[in-house]
Parts: C-alpha cells; sequence; structure tokens
C-alpha cells in the first residue's frame, strides 16, 4: 500500500447499511491496524504453491461460488411462491391479510408467537449472555483471549495480552480488549465455538485461503465482532421477545439447538467471505458486503423448510 492512501477504521455498529466513518491519512511508518491479516503466510503461500495446488485453489473457488449462487436462487424462489400465495389480490390473502415482505420488508415487525417454557429459557440464557460487556481485568475473559490464540496458532507462542502479535489475528491494535465496544463478551465467545466446532472453516477464514483474495482484506477479528453485532440487530435479541421477522425464525431454530445464535453465527461469517470473494470486495467495501450478507441471511431463514441452522443452504459453505 502506497504512503499516505486513504484507510478507514472499522466500526462496531458500522452494519446494516449505515456508515459511521473516520478517515485518515497515514505514511506506510504510521500503519497500526491489520488491514491485510496474515500477510506473511500469504507471501510465503503464494511463492510455495505448485500447480495442483494452483488447480485445487480454481476448483474450490468455483464450488463457492456456484454454491453461493444456487443458495441464493432458493431463498429468491421461495421469497417469490410467498409473494404469488399471500399476494394482496389472492384468494388466499383475502382470507388472510398477512402482510407480504415486498411491503414491508424483513425488518417488519410482527406479534411474536407464545414460547414454550424451553424457548423461554434458551432466549433468556442467550440474552443474559448478550449483557455481559467484554472486561480485560476479569481473568475470565483474559483466558478467554489467550484460548482463542492457542485455537488459532497452535504452533506460535502465546503473546502477552497487550502485544504487536494480536494485529495478525486482525486486531486493529496491540490491546484486543479495546475492540470489543459493540460486541460484548459474547464475540468473543462466538469466534472461540467457531474455532472449536469448524476449525477448518476457521482457519481458511483466518488465513484467507480460499478465492482470489484483496490487496487490502478485512481484518479477520474485527469483522467477526461485527457479525456478531449485525446478528443482535438483524434477530431482535435486544428487545424483550423478538418480533422481526427473522427473529420470530430464529426463536423456532432454539427449539432444536440451544447453540443456534454461535452456529449461526459461524454460517453468517463464512456467508461474509463468499459474499466478499464473489464481489471482488476490498477493505472500504466491508460495510456493503456486510449488508448483503444480513440479507441474505434473513432470506435463508424465511425458507419454509428451515427448522435448524443446518437446514440453510449457506450451511454447506462451512467444514469441520
Amino acid at each position: 500500500m502506497r504512503s499516505g492512501a486513504l484507510r478507514r477504521r472499522l466500526h462496531h455498529g458500522d452494519v446494516d447499511g449505515r456508515r459511521n466513518e473516520n478517515y485518515e491519512t497515514s505514511g506506510l511508518d504510521g500503519l497500526d491496524e491489520p488491514l491485510l491479516g496474515n500477510h506473511d503466510y500469504d507471501d510465503n503461500h503464494s511463492e510455495g504453491q505448485k500447480l495442483e495446488e494452483i488447480w485445487d485453489e480454481e476448483r474450490m473457488k468455483e464450488h463457492l461460488h456456484w454454491t453461493f449462487l444456487f443458495s441464493n436462487l432458493i431463498a429468491q424462489w421461495a421469497q417469490w411462491i410467498a409473494n404469488i400465495v399471500l399476494g394482496s389480490g389472492s384468494f388466499i390473502a383475502r382470507l388472510l391479510p398477512l402482510p407480504s415482505s415486498t411491503q414491508n420488508g424483513p425488518n417488519r415487525k410482527l406479534i411474536a408467537p407464545a414460547l414454550s417454557p424451553l424457548q423461554e429459557e434458551r432466549l433468556r440464557n442467550l440474552q443474559q449472555r448478550l449483557g455481559v460487556p467484554f472486561d480485560g481485568s476479569r481473568l475470565e475473559h483474559q483466558d478467554a483471549l489467550r484460548q482463542l490464540w492457542r485455537l488459532a496458532y497452535p504452533n506460535r507462542e502465546l503473546p502477552s495480552l497487550k502485544s504487536e502479535l494480536w494485529k495478525d489475528m486482525g486486531w486493529q491494535g496491540p490491546d484486543p480488549s479495546t475492540d470489543f465496544r459493540g460486541g460484548g463478551f459474547i464475540s468473543l465467545e462466538n469466534l472461540i465455538f467457531f474455532a472449536k466446532k469448524y476449525p477448518e472453516s476457521f482457519q481458511r477464514l483466518l488465513h484467507k485461503q480460499d478465492g482470489n483474495r484483496a490487496d487490502w482484506e478485512y481484518p479477520f477479528a474485527v469483522a467477526g465482532i461485527n457479525i456478531s453485532f449485525m446478528l443482535v440487530q438483524m434477530l431482535d435479541l435486544q428487545s424483550g421477545k423478538p418480533s422481526s421477522v427473522a427473529g420470530i425464525r430464529f426463536l423456532e431454530l432454539l427449539v432444536e439447538d440451544e447453540m443456534a445464535f454461535d452456529n449461526l453465527y459461524c454460517v453468517a461469517f463464512q456467508m461474509m467471505d463468499a459474499q466478499w470473494l464473489v464481489k471482488r470486495a476490498s477493505y472500504m467495501e466491508f460495510n456493503d458486503v456486510l449488508k448483503s450478507t444480513r440479507t441474505q441471511l434473513e432470506r435463508e431463514l424465511s425458507l419454509e423448510d428451515v427448522s435448524s441452522v443446518k437446514d440453510l443452504p449457506a450451511y454447506n459453505l462451512l467444514r469441520r
């Protein structure tokens, strides 16, 4: 990146199409943000690639592209059929005057259905997790950061809690605790869950191994915090009982899976990276990619045959 290039910090409120940007210009010597991810890894990897690895990468890119397009097509077909069945001029719609998503959008508020005792308990537990801010002075939170490092880099020495090495993971500075303003402790729990449940996908996203990457990549860890924040907004989890379309569908997922939020986070992260590659995005376009990810996730949650996170078309992108 040239000296004097314009760069932008990611803010955790920078989701759902709302830009909250601070711009600054600086030279290369003053660069203190992990904008390019694990740069050393990418250089060594590209230099040592063999011919068959290049072919594998191209096949993986093609598979990722078509899987993403297919899941998007399914969601659009389902929405099209729903609009026909529930359209304002249809016989069914005259009997059941339900609001259509084309009129009010995916963020429209509905009357939340009665919850079972199991749903109420799991929703209450999740909302309690959401209420815990990250506190760098708590030993539990410090240990969680150390656990994330060990999962991300099992063969590297554990750094101190304030070290330039944390930038390799995609934190904005040497102290990760300063990046949790909007995400809370649950965003760190989400990253740890992702690394433990889907380690292959986690590692590939961390090291940017899929597809042709941008010269100015999104920072992995900070992107993860933004995804956690985006999901909380999309699912309307900050209200007493979710009343958005996506939030009500999420309550149904809680019946099958107590960790539905964490699993949905993993799907959203993988979907965001797929969107990133399809759009050939760069750092400055992260907000647009996150907005597209939210839209696609809302479409998939609206599918009639989705009763668990594993039923989402984009779940097939994840690898253990």
